[in-house]
């Protein structure tokens, strides 16, 4: 059979319906997404949970959230940005900060709801496997799913940094070992030790004295920010330790607050209507004045 145009014609166009706005933009998986927001219909109106992670080159955000008509509602929120306050004052889109962001989400939420007292999750970090159960005579732990958005899902990814921290933090997130970094695909074992040194920020550490002994200049130009907050390799599990502790003192988002700004005008004020008559009237006094002037002058 030789070539054969395919006319689009008429009838395609009168029946063609775009695809939604945010596929169009590449900015949302509905086929994902309807999976992780359909609730059961015998739960009748309970929410479903996701928590939400989204990467940025600066910036970690990690949100609680459910499906409404109207939109999404955000329950809970925290931010990668919110880490220097716990002692973190660099590396901010790594790994272990991840995992900082998604515990401070987790505590945050369970102290909204009163029941940080009662799921306190892994206190130790161990990077071994920990999921939340309820406690029979107390409320059931707070269950999510995880949202990973468009973020291709690979072993070792950042997204399971911040899903490792929340379920450490209380949170009951259906999970496995597979995607976090020290699981092997050929042997199919999982090194608790090496995902800890990751949680830790050991990997940073070690990167960090290798180029201090190979290559200097490439040290102080990579890590110029450590080098600037005087973070060395041998501080960086020690402040990581010292985030966690914070973190689970206290969660709490505190407001910033309002700022009293005097706003400058580039324009001249509005005249009322007796200010505009009175510069009228000032008006037609100094040209009387000046025609009176001329007439004595003459």
């Amino acid at each position: 059979m030789g070539f054969v145009k395919v006319v689009k014609n008429k009838a395609y166009f009168r029946r063609y319906q775009v695809k939604f706005r945010r596929r169009r933009e590449g900015k949302t998986d509905f086929f994902a997404r309807k999976r992780l927001v359909v609730q059961d219909k015998n739960k009748y109106n309970t929410p479903k949970y996701r928590m939400i992670v989204r990467l940025s080159n600066r910036d970690i955000c990690c949100q609680i959230a459910y499906a409404k008509i109207e939109g999404d509602q955000i329950v809970c929120a925290s931010y990668s940005h919110e880490l220097p306050n716990y002692g973190i004052a660099v590396g901010l889109t790594n790994y272990a900060a991840a995992y900082c962001t998604g515990l401070l989400l987790a505590r945050r939420l369970l102290h909204k709801f009163g029941m940080d007292q009662v799921y306190e999750g892994q206190v130790e970090v161990t990077g071994d496997e920990f999921n939340v159960e309820s406690i029979d005579g107390q409320p059931s732990a707070f269950t999510c799913y995880l949202d990973a958005g468009l973020t291709r899902t690979t072993t070792g990814n950042k997204v399971f940094g911040a899903l490792k921290g929340a379920v450490d933090g209380g949170l009951a997130i259906p999970h496995s070992l597979k995607r976090f970094p020290g699981y092997d695909t050929e042997s199919k074992d999982f090194s608790a030790d090496v995902h800890r040194k990751h949680i830790m920020g050991m990997n940073v550490a070690d990167y960090m004295s290798y180029l201090m002994e190979e290559d200097e200049d490439a040290y102080k130009k990579q890590f110029s920010r450590f080098i600037k907050n005087g973070v060395t390799p041998d501080a960086v599990e020690e402040m990581y330790k010292k985030a966690h502790s914070a973190i689970r003192a206290n969660p709490a988002h505190v407001k910033k607050p309002t700022k009293d700004i005097k706003k400058k005008r580039w324009n001249r004020a509005k005249l009322s209507l007796a200010q505009r008559k009175d510069r009228v009237a000032q008006k037609k006094a100094s040209f009387l004045r000046a025609q009176e002037q001329e007439a004595g002058d003459g």
